[in-house]
């Protein structure tokens, strides 16, 4: 295999400076001229609404649309077009991903802080959504399962779903049939930064929405930060190219890390991957099987670009690779060792982990049940992926009797004047009085 393909790196031979450049992201180095991009695109769909959806799309998709909105004869056609075998397979990992995100749903709850005060926690779903799918260079019905299913478990009264349309002008059919499998009727042919402005802002045609979901590429993602920072809409995440890092001994399945590796580099020319070992002949492997599988690939014209930003990398010890993870915070992590559970609580940012030889990030990607929206670029040191949690709010109630501002009436003033804000203190102080009469 090329040197220039997925260089290898001795991680003692490099200085920090070194270092923090191995482990840049690509698209950090172009972020300037895609956030000026990004930010004229969502002022001109905020200004023109449909009609510069229109005109974006024509231009970036090479469709002309009249309208986004997908119909009911376009749901029942893409029914018709997707295989028993795959719908299937569709409801078969629609349970898994149930399931998983049920059994961790959080529960409200109440508690007597002191004689006459309780204090509550109560959920409530977010009323509107909007759920990004990608379609560019692979359709992701997947993606509308991992969003649109803790989306119906957290009781949203509206959800929203955007996909790119193909050049025939249609939505891709297995993305309408996942849809419509997690009860979404409302689908718009709309991508890229364009679809994030839409659900953000709203248009004539497309709906306002209170938070946005979804991964994309680097444009998307930048649109989701855009809009977060201007106050239009929450975001779930940065969830942005796709990332993996895979840590592996000696005893690693060197195909096993290089159909790893090409998985996440295939999603696109802007995805990185990186392999740390502490075995200079399992690297070697790895480059030999990385050359063999890449050319069985139909898409290897871009696992290959996304490999000429990716890594090999050589550690002394284990230990040295799980302080590279936890650096990089990468969104997938593979433990390829011979006792990967052993090694779990070294991880302390990561997007998803995958224990051993025969859990591969294509099963977290599809049908194990985990979430597969998750924090990139870093982003795994603050945020976590995507769960039921998402699509709600928690807002907290209190109660108190007038036993129970007598109880802890006197130590709010007591905070209160600490701190110079009398009419706080005034606040409890009246009803004090009033309470002890």
């Amino acid at each position: 295999m090329s040197a220039s393909v997925a260089p290898r790196y001795d991680w003692a031979t490099l200085d920090e400076a070194a270092r923090t450049v191995l482990l840049a992201r690509p698209v950090q180095t172009v972020a300037q001229r895609t956030r000026d991009a990004v930010a004229d695109l969502l002022a001109d769909v905020r200004v023109r609404g449909d009609a510069a959806l229109r005109e974006i799309t024509a231009r970036l998709d090479g469709v002309a649309l009249s309208g986004f909105a997908v119909s009911d004869e376009e749901f029942a056609a893409a029914h018709a077009a997707v295989s028993a075998e795959l719908r299937q397979a569709m409801l078969e990992a629609a349970g898994r991903i149930e399931a998983f995100h049920r059994a961790g749903m959080a529960q409200p709850y109440a508690v007597e802080t002191a004689p006459g005060v309780v204090c509550e926690r109560v959920i409530r779903p977010i009323p509107r959504v909007g759920l990004y799918v990608p379609a560019g260079t692979a359709p992701l019905p997947s993606t509308a399962l991992m969003l649109g299913v803790p989306a119906r478990l957290a009781g949203c009264r509206e959800v929203v779903l955007c996909t790119p349309p193909r050049k025939d002008g249609t939505a891709d059919p297995a993305v309408l049939v996942a849809a419509q499998l997690t009860g979404i009727r409302r689908v718009y042919k709309l991508g890229g930064a364009q679809a994030i402005a839409a659900m953000a802002f709203g248009t004539d045609s497309v709906p306002k929405c209170d938070k946005l979901f979804g991964p994309g590429n680097s444009y998307v993602t930048e649109a989701k930060q855009q809009v977060a920072q201007g106050g239009a809409a929450a975001i779930d995440m940065p969830a942005g190219p796709s990332e993996v890092l895979v840590i592996a001994d000696a005893g690693a399945d060197a195909a096993f890390v290089a159909a790893d590796l090409l998985s996440q580099a295939e999603h696109g020319p802007d995805s990185q991957v990186l392999l740390v070992s502490d075995d200079a002949g399992l690297i070697a492997r790895v480059q030999d099987e990385l050359a063999t599988q890449l050319a069985a690939l139909d898409r290897a014209d871009i696992a290959r670009q996304a490999l000429s930003a990716s890594r090999l990398v050589q550690v002394a010890a284990l230990e040295e690779a799980f302080a590279i993870s936890n650096r990089y915070a990468p969104e997938h992590l593979i433990l390829a060792l011979r006792e990967p559970r052993a090694w779990l609580e070294r991880v302390e940012a990561a997007g998803s982990v995958f224990l051993g030889d025969y859990t591969p990030e294509a099963l977290g990607d599809y049908c194990s049940g985990t979430n597969h929206v998750l924090p990139t670029a870093g982003a795994a040191r603050a945020y976590s992926g995507v769960s039921v949690a998402s699509f709600q709010n928690f807002v907290s109630v209190q109660s108190a009797s007038r036993a129970g501002i007598g109880a802890i009436g006197g130590c709010a003033v007591t905070l209160a004047q600490a701190e110079g804000l009398d009419a706080h203190a005034n606040a409890v102080t009246l009803r004090l009085r009033k309470a002890a009469a």
